[in-house]
């Protein structure tokens, strides 16, 4: 599961699962580091005023005399700069030149994203001439400046992030990017609900941007070196600093080679606190790997001759039924987890309201969602339409049961047992009386604690989608299989090849050399693929790896937020471990280190804690969403709190540039969780919102 409070960082992390609305504020800070799962603390301000009515969102101002003749893209275009920089122009959009710039436009028409090709002394001055160029008017305070190591040709990359308001959900951050003398810098600029639905291109455009001459790295056609103990020590090695610079308390790990594991255990302790280490056989949650479980099983009864990837799931399920009747009726076994049906993520529904929710509110709640792209045509995560897949495949497994029993029977019976996954839960009371490892966060002060688990029970009626305990031990079995073919250790063929690989193959891109296929993701970049996909609820992350051409696997296991920034980089030195590459990794952990901390001090320098009583005096006890349910504002001597029902967090006040005001939720795990203080006909009100939904909260009840 993945909070997805503002477009800017979806791509990051593209895989998970986890709740939405905190804002975070860059695509651009993630992208850039070229590392798949990083993820950045919200923004806020520090003092507090009345909050006047929220206002809508302004549209983007085009660009200063934009160019008159753009050019429509039928496909995605290889390109250069002004500069002689190359990048990849997405199709779909349009491209303009003009002079030192090149204007990239997605089909809203509301946003751009920007090169160009600049002279100036240093960063700072490469961008503001970038501005200049492409926006005069640009007066936006820069918030934050953070370096990044030079990648991909790059000698130096500096990341801008600039002021925006909530009410104006607007993207404003700009990359500089030197070589030599030569600077490109490329800006965003527009709304977040489009670069929320447009992320993948725009990860393309990131991802591909590089020097004039540079050539990739590649291990295309190279033996992997073997694992043996002294690698898988420099690996584990790796790790341990990782958490120590990112305050991770536990990580499960397990390493496959030939066919087998040669090394699973744990680093680290399971709770702050308290001396039990985490081991081979502690319990996670593993979230979105899910995903990959469940199309599993969807492959064995493919097998089984009970559904075919290509048929409708209306005729085996003629309860499935989305906001769209033309999109339900397109909608095969292979679009249930492909992200490619133009459904949005809209998480927040389940995320405040499911004390009562079982699972066929999942169908309930799809009935309500309407696509916002083409079916096809650009990536878009959906928690729900996993979530369906799974209890469809259940149903038809076991169709006399219930359709949570019928799912955990069929994926006990058809997934985890043949596996050994033996420990391998969906069982939240069984789990938490075993070997587990406690969630963890860091507060608004930036202190590391464990985190409260509440939220994470939202997954219970959606389990198909991100539910599952595992241990290192267990999630090794399921990597091990992804190696195999479809065999099993003793040699039976457990699904056929045919329908193991089919969840791989591309259904739609995720920007470039980088596919989603049926909740799993393949990375080619360096040349040779990388299965792999990640996992995220509140205090648990998780991801692995699998190169099938080499017969290797890793896998990662973390009890604290922090822990997503450990996976990307994990993946680059199991690469380098492999195949002697570029020594990188160490060096994006440390520059993720350092992004964090300077984040977190931005965002604590703009928190009034406890909020300003000023505000308060304006602030409601009970609101109502017809979507979300009620929220309460209880206020005590010590702090004031923002009660959901299903779970709550003590609140800051932050005051935004356009003079409204927000309530942050501070407790460990729970950072940065909006809601902006707002009137609307007459009435007090909550406003909360993820990429590309409002939410309003109304005064009254009780």
């Amino acid at each position: 599961m993945q909070r997805s409070g503002t477009a800017s960082r979806v791509l990051a992390v593209h895989g998970s699962w986890r709740p939405a609305l905190r804002r975070i504020p860059s695509l651009v800070v993630l992208l850039a580091l070229a590392c798949a799962h990083s993820e950045a603390p919200p923004a806020a301000v520090a003092t507090a005023a009345p909050a006047p009515a929220a206002t809508a969102p302004a549209p983007a101002p085009a660009p200063a005399e934009t160019p008159a003749a753009p050019q429509q893209l039928a496909a995605d275009t290889p390109r250069s700069t002004q500069g002689g920089a190359t990048y990849t122009a997405p199709g779909g959009w349009s491209v303009a030149d003009k002079g030192a710039l090149t204007i990239l436009t997605p089909p809203e028409g509301d946003s751009h994203v920007v090169l160009a090709s600049v002279d100036g002394a240093d960063a700072s001055a490469a961008v503001a001439a970038a501005w200049k160029l492409y926006r005069p008017d640009m007066k936006r305070p820069v918030k934050l400046v953070t370096p990044r190591p030079g990648r991909q040709g790059w000698e130096e990359r500096q990341v801008f992030e600039y002021e925006t308001s909530p009410n104006e959900r607007a993207v404003a951050q700009a990359i500089a990017f030197r070589k030599g003398g030569s600077w490109t810098v490329l800006l965003l600029d527009g709304t977040e609900p489009t670069f929320e639905k447009r992320g993948a291109p725009t990860s393309l455009v990131l991802g591909s941007l590089r020097p004039k001459g540079y050539a990739r790295e590649s291990f295309a056609g190279r033996k992997a070196h073997p694992l043996d103990a002294e690698r898988i020590e420099t690996l584990k090695a790796f790790v341990r600093s990782a958490m120590d610079q990112l305050g991770v308390p536990g990580v499960g790990l397990a390493f496959i080679d030939g066919g087998r594991v040669v090394w699973e255990g744990g680093l680290g302790v399971r709770e702050l606190g308290r001396p039990e280490p985490v081991d081979a056989n502690t319990l996670f949650m593993a979230a979105s790997n899910t995903k990959g479980m469940t199309t599993l099983l969807l492959a064995r009864l493919v097998d089984q001759g009970k559904i075919r990837w290509d048929e409708l799931v209306v005729q085996a399920y003629p309860r499935f039924k989305l906001a769209d009747p033309e999109v339900t009726r397109q909608v095969q076994f292979k679009h249930l987890i492909c992200a490619c049906t133009g459904l949005p993520r809209q998480d927040l529904e389940f995320v405040f309201e499911f004390a009562g929710a079982r699972p066929s509110s999942t169908f309930d709640l799809l009935a309500k969602v309407k696509p916002t792209s083409k079916f096809g045509e650009v990536f878009q995560y959906s928690n729900l339409m996993a979530s369906a897949a799974g209890y469809i495949g259940g149903h038809l497994h076991a169709p006399a049961l219930e359709l949570g029993a019928a799912y955990d029977r069929a994926m006990a019976a058809l997934v985890f047992a043949p596996l050994g996954m033996r420990s391998t839960t969906f069982d939240f009371k069984r789990a938490l009386k075993a070997n587990h490892a406690s969630p963890h966060g860091e507060n608004a002060d930036g202190k590391m604690a464990v985190a409260d688990l509440d939220i994470d029970y939202c997954i219970v009626p959606h389990r198909p989608a991100g539910g599952v305990w595992t241990t290192p031990h267990d999630f090794a079995r399921y990597v091990e299989l992804e190696l195999s073919k479809g065999k099993l250790p003793d040699g039976t063929q457990l699904v056929t090849e045919e329908s193991l690989v089919a969840r791989r193959l591309p259904e739609i891109p995720l920007g470039e050399d980088h596919t989603y296929g049926m909740g799993l993701m393949v990375d080619t970049r360096w040349g040779t693929p990388v299965v792999h996909h990640g996992g995220d609820l509140i205090g648990y992350h998780s991801d692995f790896f699998a190169l099938p051409e080499h017969g290797v696997g890793a896998l990662i296991l973390t009890n604290a937020d922090h822990g997503e920034l450990i996976r990307g980089p994990l993946m680059r030195r199991l690469l380098e471990v492999l195949f002697d590459g570029r020594p990188e990794a160490e060096g994006d952990v440390a520059a993720q280190a350092k992004r964090v901390r300077a984040e977190q001090e931005e965002l604590r320098g703009r928190l009034v804690i406890p909020p300003d009583p000023a505000v308060l005096a304006g602030v409601g006890k009970v609101y109502r969403s017809p979507d979300l349910g009620r929220v309460r504002v209880v206020r005590r001597p010590d702090r004031t709190v923002i009660d959901v029902g299903e779970w709550r967090s003590a609140v800051a006040s932050r005051k935004n540039d356009d003079g409204s005001v927000s309530l942050i939720t501070v407790d460990p795990g729970l950072v940065g969780f909006e809601f902006v203080i707002g009137e609307r006909d007459g009435k007090r009100v909550l406003i909360t919102r993820d990429g590309q939904h409002e939410y309003l909260f109304t005064e009254g009840g009780s």
